[in-house]
């Protein structure tokens, strides 16, 4: 079946249109800016393509030259959306220095020289694949797996368009049926397919994004943006087991903001939704970064900490002492800011509603014993058992079931 490539190319801008168009679209209606910069480099693709098909005999060097030069320019903002979608500012300088290389080398290579201009533009539009696909992979992190797409698309498109042209220029420089020959027919084919795979790719994204979202939203507390229960719970199990797989230890600090009733019926809720934004501020300034906080209950919050008892009780006097310090005053009068605290630490492999529930002890003894004061546990949780059970279990599936003869 014989390919008009002319007509190919059409097909190609008409499409390339119509996704950039739609990814326009619902930038604006999700408000998501990476959205805009690639539906705007879609429709500057399809224009300078379109122009170059329809209207490229007709139009003089220089005219040309700024056609194709808008292309490359279409080229630089998919590699600033990409980057603009994980929160990266724009490279300006970037976006249009592959239509100045363009141009220079128009401009300075004689008119003969077909081939090399050729392969001269190949090359900027693979640079800004492969910088797309660099951008995309700096973000990988857990989600590489799912993320391959995203990074073979732009590689493969750069081979495409790569590969062909340099075979052409090195290995048959002087084939003069090379313009007119199947890898232009390939290259027609294969922007459809590009265009195509890249919408599949951002919308692939966008749903991650969007997903990612969700599941941050529904293990935060809005309030304080901090951990909820659920989400300390589960950040917490994940450290647990990271540092009894290290053999460390780890300690668990219960906070409970002191007559926290009296300053809302006092006060009124606003005033005590400041006081709660202000102690987590201070949980999360005072603790390291390294350490897990999260507002567990109305007036609780909690941490974990990858640490033995003895300084856990340590942070735990920072986070008091400086809570203490920090007393606001409202209209009606100055507001007491005071909490006692729970500490609670276990060897490797302690659980979490262990040493939560021993810390919930401990802070019943702050409390018991005049508030604004930190109290440990005095026994350590009996929290071992499971955890033996599990390793143990472990060990047997690990030996085929054969229980160690030890």
């Amino acid at each position: 079946m014989l390919l008009d490539i002319s007509t190919l190319y059409l097909v190609a801008t008409m499409m390339a249109a119509m996704l950039g168009g739609m990814l326009l679209f619902f930038g604006a209606q999700e408000s998501i800016p990476a959205l805009k910069w690639w539906g705007t480099a879609y429709l500057l693709g399809a224009a300078s393509v379109a122009l170059w098909t329809l209207a490229g005999d007709a139009l003089g060097r220089l005219p040309l030259l700024a056609v194709n030069a808008v292309g490359f320019v279409a080229c630089g903002m998919v590699w600033n959306a990409s980057r603009v979608f994980h929160g990266r500012k724009p490279n300006l300088p970037g976006l249009v220095l592959g239509a100045m290389a363009w141009v220079a080398a128009g401009v300075t290579l004689a008119p003969e020289a077909a081939e090399l201009r050729m392969t001269i533009g190949a090359g900027i539009v693979a640079v800004y694949a492969a910088l797309t696909a660099s951008e995309l992979w700096t973000e990988r992190r857990r989600t590489l797996q799912r993320r391959w797409p995203a990074i073979v698309v732009p590689v493969l498109h750069g081979l495409v368009l790569m590969l062909p042209i340099l075979l052409g220029d090195f290995l048959r420089p002087q084939d003069a049926a090379f313009d007119g020959s199947i890898w232009l027919k390939v290259f027609s084919v294969e922007l459809v397919l590009y265009a195509v795979g890249t919408v599949f790719v951002i919308f692939m994204l966008v749903s991650e994004r969007a997903v990612t979202v969700h599941k941050t939203a529904a293990s935060m507390d809005p309030l304080t943006g901090m951990f909820n229960r659920r989400g300390f719970s589960e950040a917490s199990a994940r450290v647990i087991e990271r540092e009894a797989h290290a053999g460390r230890p780890v300690t668990v600090l219960i906070f409970d903001i002191d007559h926290f009733k009296s300053i809302n019926d006092r006060f009124g809720h606003p005033a005590g939704d400041e006081i709660l934004k202000l102690f987590s501020a201070i949980v999360i300034n005072t603790l390291r970064i390294t350490d897990l906080s999260g507002r567990i209950g109305g007036e609780e919050f909690a941490a974990l900490l990858p640490c033995s008892l003895e300084e856990g009780v340590l942070a735990a006097e920072r986070v008091r002492e400086t809570f203490a310090a920090s007393g606001i005053a409202v209209d009606e009068g100055p507001v007491d800011t005071t909490v006692s605290i729970g500490v609670a630490g276990g060897p490797a492999g302690t659980e979490l509603e262990v040493l939560l529930a021993s810390a919930d002890t401990a802070l019943y003894q702050a409390k018991r014993g005049g508030r604004n004061r930190v109290e440990a546990a005095e026994e350590l949780p009996l929290s071992l058992e499971k955890w033996r059970r599990k390793t143990a279990g472990l060990s047997s599936a690990q030996r085929g079931g054969v229980p160690n003869p030890a």
